[in-house]
């Protein structure tokens, strides 16, 4: 694999996900290292970036979660120092992270997307539940993983559910609860692998941290069950959600469907998990892909024209 030159798999970095992006780096370059790939680990906590200059690296493969590896700070760095990266560029990164302007744009497009509110240290708790309607999910807006999320069930809850999430940011989203099934559509290059259904055991309408890294059954369904049609619609729509945040490469679109079948976007993420608890691993097996050949796709869209250095 001598073609791809030298890489740096990031992993680890600053976010209040770091633990989980060691473990997705350390994946990925064991993955890249089986399949010949002169790949090294870099951790951007503990190494300058001025590393990637001096070390001689031809490309970097981002394992990096959340804010400064996620969000459009590190694809601007690498933007500026000419080298090659995978995923997402600075704009569908920085949108991606804020959950927020991310469904503004959805709703201004006209996409599906359920209601929502900011929350404020000042906002009036009270008027919110009422017009969302209880249960209400809370969670940051520019953190990822259901970092400081929590899940509204009681009248008079909500501003402690707020004082949790405002400790991870300061724009805080109140959105109203889909009482349905949440699904994961994962996106390579132009098409939208399997989707996933998610059925946490603890609470399965609340896909959380722990039910995420933590607990060992949560029930993940690939093949879906639903109807060719409805797969095929709603891997449409997420190719489509993807896109109208200049998504690229690869990424994940979250999504819940309501007891009447329709469906409502959640959330982008640019730079997904690929631990033994991921989701775009998962969906590319039963698409025949196994992890191995899953990076090397991932890694080869960093010869895409807009990444190779002029």
């Amino acid at each position: 694999m001598s073609k791809f030159g030298k890489v740096a798999v990031m992993l680890g970095g600053t976010s209040a996900e770091r633990p989980v992006s060691l473990n997705s780096g350390a994946a990925v370059l064991a993955a890249l290292t089986r399949q010949g790939v002169d790949a090294h680990p870099f951790d951007p906590a503990t190494r300058n970036l001025g590393d990637l200059i001096s070390g001689e690296f031809d490309r970097v493969f981002i394992a990096l979660h959340g804010r400064y590896g996620e969000d459009g700070c590190m694809q601007g760095a690498l933007d500026l120092l000419n080298i090659p990266y995978t995923g997402s560029g600075v704009m569908a990164s920085a949108i991606a992270m804020d959950k927020w302007r991310t469904k503004l744009l959805w709703r201004a497009a006209g996409l599906p997307t359920a209601d929502w509110e900011i929350l404020t240290a000042a906002s009036d708790f009270a008027a919110v539940e009422k017009k969302l309607g209880l249960p209400i999910f809370v969670k940051p807006a520019r953190e990822g993983s259901s970092i400081g999320m929590s899940k509204v069930t009681q009248t008079g809850a909500l501003q402690a559910a707020y004082d949790t999430a405002a400790e991870h940011d300061a724009l805080v989203l109140a959105e109203k609860f889909i009482d349905g099934a949440e699904f994961t559509v994962g996106i390579l290059g132009d098409s939208a692998l399997p989707l996933i259904r998610l059925e946490p055991a603890k609470d399965k309408s609340f896909y959380d941290f722990e039910a995420k890294y933590l607990r060992n059954d949560t029930r993940y369904q690939c093949p879906a069950g639903l109807p060719d049609a409805q797969e095929t619609a709603l891997r449409k729509l997420a190719l489509e959600a993807f896109r109208l945040v200049d998504g690229r490469g690869w990424g994940r679109v979250d999504l819940m469907l309501d007891s009447l079948g329709n469906p409502y976007l959640l959330e982008v993420n640019t730079s997904p998990g690929m631990t033994d608890h991921s989701l775009v691993p998962m969906a590319a097996r039963v698409a025949g892909l196994d992890f191995d050949v899953l990076c090397l796709k991932i890694l080869e869209q960093t010869f895409m024209p807009d990444r190779v250095p002029a």
